[in-house]
């Protein structure tokens, strides 16, 4: 399949910086629903960006596109200056094959809501994996990178550990570095404490932090508006498939125009509210 190349390309901003990420108009769809219609994103490196909205503004596909786990039916996505899923030839526009998408993919790390580790492979062995298959990094390399990342996650102490031994925080902490594993320029986040208890979230949270402040690259999907607010450097708020707002974490969590954004942060205060009652009457 070809298509024709867009005049759009990764244009750097002013200094001649080019965005790690840029997205432009893109569009995807499913059994005919558009889901994304029409997505202008750039992150440039270093950034975390935070992406708000309800569920089915969008905002997991997006990053799915990114992460080439969702073909676009429109639009392009540039990771750090390649055109992502494509080609170029000439005017034209030509599918990647599977093997090219997956060696593209080794530079973009993604934590999903589920821990998604394998039950069989202790924490290391599960660090371990990606490094020693894909990039054909040795055993013993490969461990030693693997117990320098669970220790940054603190988690040193639970390398021998299978997943059915340690919480739903602790099994995160190993996806987090499994995903580091590979040294990526990227790493994308899906909501990655909505599948965890209350009392489990600071944790995972602690070591995002930890990592914003160390200068890695971040796309955030998260309903944590505590850690939007302190450390993401640009919101972007979705809803229906667009971009509805964006801006510091002042302008659009703190001072929102549109009504969308509004009435979203509300329902959210009223929700971190009662959880806080809940826990308060327990």
């Amino acid at each position: 399949m070809t298509e024709t190349t867009p005049s759009t390309s990764a244009r750097p901003r002013a200094g001649g910086e080019h965005p790690l990420v840029r997205a432009v108009n893109v569009m995807k769809s499913f059994h005919g629903n558009e889901v994304l219609k029409g997505i202008d994103l750039d992150v440039h490196r270093g950034e975390v960006v935070c992406l708000l909205g309800p569920s089915g503004s969008g905002k997991t596909t997006f990053l799915r596109c990114i992460n080439q786990l969702e073909s676009i039916d429109g639009g392009r996505i540039w990771v750090d200056g390649d055109l992502v899923g494509y080609r170029a030839e000439g005017e034209h526009l030509h599918h990647l094959t599977d093997k090219q998408v997956a060696a593209q993919r080794r530079d973009i790390g993604m934590v999903f809501q589920r821990f998604n580790l394998f039950p069989h492979k202790t924490a290391i062995e599960n660090v371990m994996e990606a490094p020693i298959q894909v990039k054909g990094v040795d055993k013993k390399t490969a461990r030693q990178h693997a117990e320098e990342l669970l220790a940054q996650v603190g988690l040193a102490d639970k390398s021998g550990a299978y997943p059915g031994a340690l919480s739903g925080g602790q099994q995160q902490r190993v996806a987090i570095a499994r995903a580091l594993a590979m040294d990526p320029k990227l790493m994308l986040f899906d909501e990655p404490t909505s599948a965890l208890d209350p009392e489990l979230v600071g944790e995972v949270l602690r070591v995002m932090r930890d990592l914003a402040s160390a200068g890695m690259t971040m796309i955030v999907v998260t309903h944590e508006m505590g850690f939007a607010r302190e450390v993401a450097d640009h919101v972007v708020f979705m809803d229906a498939g667009v971009v509805c707002e964006e801006g510091t974490p002042k302008d659009v969590i703190g001072n929102p125009q549109q009504d969308r954004t509004k009435s979203f942060l509300k329902r959210m205060r009223t929700e971190d509210d009662e959880a806080r009652a809940d826990a308060a009457g327990a």
